[in-house]
């Protein structure tokens, strides 16, 4: 397992490129759609839309339904992915800013690494160590220091239920691993999304019923970017990943995410670029870099092992 995974490391980084670019690409979207409707309306369309385009691929490849055994755990890796993280994160969104929500989100490497090390027994090299704390550090410096002593209520409020979903991406990434790695991933992603979707109607029908929906082209291109590319396609290309590498390096991964979140806020909205973000944003590049250089002799021997 170890050689091949290094000898498809170009295959590996090349997808993980595209999920990041395409998840940095759907935050702009994602903030531009309350113009249109609710946050947790916008949710339901955008996950009912990625959940019915995997299960017409899995009916036309074929594939039949999981296992009566698994749906349980499908169902609980769907309200923590899928319910849990999307419903706080649109909402959350009203109170911060989208480049900010996307930086707090992807707090999530350190509750993975922390729940892979302590509930998987992963080994964490010190060069992963470095590299997730450089890039923590790179977080902080984006948000800005005074993050920690000038705030409101309602921003606090926001950024608290993002740093919620941020640890409940992470649990479902170690409750997928415990659980569901024998099944393939499209059928995972499939039906955790189905089952994550549901939960989202139900929040949709108490908190939003009755509120205006205004479906337009530029709604619609937002609800099909974001729920063909940015969920279907990408949450599959995540699982995979977890099952191919080990999750301290795939959640690490995802650090690009708010960089290219906030690349395309600067290109699309045109948000500014301050000297903290392009600092902050360099050292989650070079504490990714470290991870791979430094981390990766360890995780060599220990495959051959």
């Amino acid at each position: 397992m170890g050689n091949g995974i290094l000898k498809h490391r170009g295959v590996v980084w090349g997808l993980i490129l595209l999920i990041t670019i395409i998840w940095g690409y759907a935050w702009v979207f994602m903030k531009a759609s309350l113009n249109f409707m609710g946050p947790f309306t916008f949710s339901a369309f955008r996950f009912g839309t990625g959940a019915a385009t995997l299960l017409l691929a899995l009916w036309i490849l074929k594939s039949g339904r999981p296992p009566r055994r698994m749906w349980k755990h499908l169902v609980i890796v769907g309200i923590l992915q899928t319910t849990i993280v999307f419903t706080f994160v649109m909402y959350g969104m009203q109170f911060v800013d989208a480049g900010k929500s996307s930086v707090l989100l992807y707090s999530m490497p350190l509750w993975s690494s922390i729940f892979a090390v302590k509930i998987l027994g992963e080994k964490i090299t010190n060069g992963k160590v470095l590299g997730l704390i450089l890039g923590m550090i790179g977080l902080v410096t984006i948000l800005g220091w005074d993050i920690f002593f000038v705030q409101d209520s309602s921003v606090i409020f926001g950024e608290v239920l993002i740093i919620v979903a941020a640890v409940s991406w992470a649990a479902s990434n170690v409750y997928y691993r415990v659980k569901l790695e024998g099944m393939t991933q499209l059928q995972v992603s499939a039906y955790q999304m189905l089952f994550g979707t549901i939960g989202i109607l139900i929040a949709t029908l108490f908190a939003e019923w009755g509120e205006p929906v205004v479906l337009t082209g530029e709604s619609i291109f937002y609800i099909l970017f974001t729920g063909v590319l940015a969920s279907a396609l990408c949450f599959t290309v995540w699982f995979v990943l977890l099952s191919l590498i080990d999750m301290v390096t795939a959640t690490l991964s995802t650090l690009l995410v708010p960089v290219f979140g906030l690349f395309f806020g600067w290109w699309v909205l045109g948000e500014e670029l301050t000297n903290s973000i392009l600092l902050g944003s360099g050292m989650i590049i070079v504490g990714i870099a470290v991870a791979q250089v430094f981390g990766k002799e360890k995780t060599r021997r220990a495959a051959e092992e």
